[in-house]
């Protein structure tokens, strides 16, 4: 082996090691981070598929998907607080304890504004904080002057009268998906799918107390780490940063 790929391998296992669940496009996009950061050369992305499969860790989903249904509604947005998307979902812990965890996901940016966790069910004043805390932290003390669409299924939670009149005292646009398009808020069903197979299926979860501590690290990772296709392989809150120097 060369010793350039030598050392190329050695840096994607560190990669693998952390994140056993990514594809080799997401190794890439780590990868080109970690050597644009150290100053080192970017690494191509079919170079990185070579090695990966010389060594046999190529997963089965980088091999070329058969076409999927086609879905005419779109969800992403060209600008970030013009839509949020939320869901909720859950998971069990070793001692048989459950979290059911409810997020708000920006559909340009793909960052989790906020997240809430409880061993509850999922309720409309879990459903508040949430909103109320997304709204705090994209726009302080101040209210969206423009409303910002508030995309979720038809859950009890969400559209409860006071969830949906709390949504418009912040200024949020409460926006249900039809019942007979169960496609029309998936940017929040991958965003689920991303946290399950990528994080905790892997963290320890003994406990609710663990669990919540390794969710919060996940939570982190997603946003400051996690790249996305559609942001050109950069994590959520580096491509808000790259949008904002911009400006």
């Amino acid at each position: 082996m060369m010793k350039a790929d030598a050392e190329i391998l050695s840096e994607l296992l560190d990669i693998i090691s952390d994140m056993p669940s990514y594809g080799y496009r997401r190794v890439w996009g780590i990868l080109r981070k970690q050597r644009r950061t150290e100053g080192l050369t970017p690494v191509n992305a079919k170079r990185l598929y070579r090695i990966m499969s010389e060594h046999n860790l190529l997963l089965l989903h980088d091999k070329p998907e058969r076409p999927k249904r086609e879905h005419k509604g779109k969800i992403a947005v060209a600008e970030s607080d013009m839509r949020w998307c939320s869901d909720g979902f859950e998971f069990g812990c070793d001692n048989g304890e459950k979290l059911r965890v409810t997020f708000a996901l920006d559909c340009c940016d793909r960052e989790a504004i906020d997240w809430a966790a409880s061993t509850g069910g999922y309720d409309s004043s879990t459903v508040q904080d949430v909103m109320l805390r997304s709204v705090e932290k994209r726009f302080g003390d101040r209210l969206p002057e423009t409303p910002v669409q508030w995309l979720t299924d038809n859950g009890s939670a969400y559209t409860a009268h006071e969830t949906r009149r709390f949504a418009k005292e912040l200024n949020l646009e409460p926006c249900t998906t039809a019942v007979s398009s169960p496609q029309s808020n998936g940017m929040a069903e991958r965003f689920v799918k991303t946290m399950k197979e990528d994080y905790i299926a892997f963290m320890p979860k003994p406990d609710v107390r663990t669990a919540l501590r390794n969710l919060a690290a996940a939570f982190t990772h997603y946003n400051e780490n996690h790249p996305h296709s559609a942001l050109g392989y950069h994590s959520p809150r580096e491509y808000r940063r790259q949008r904002a120097s911009l400006t």
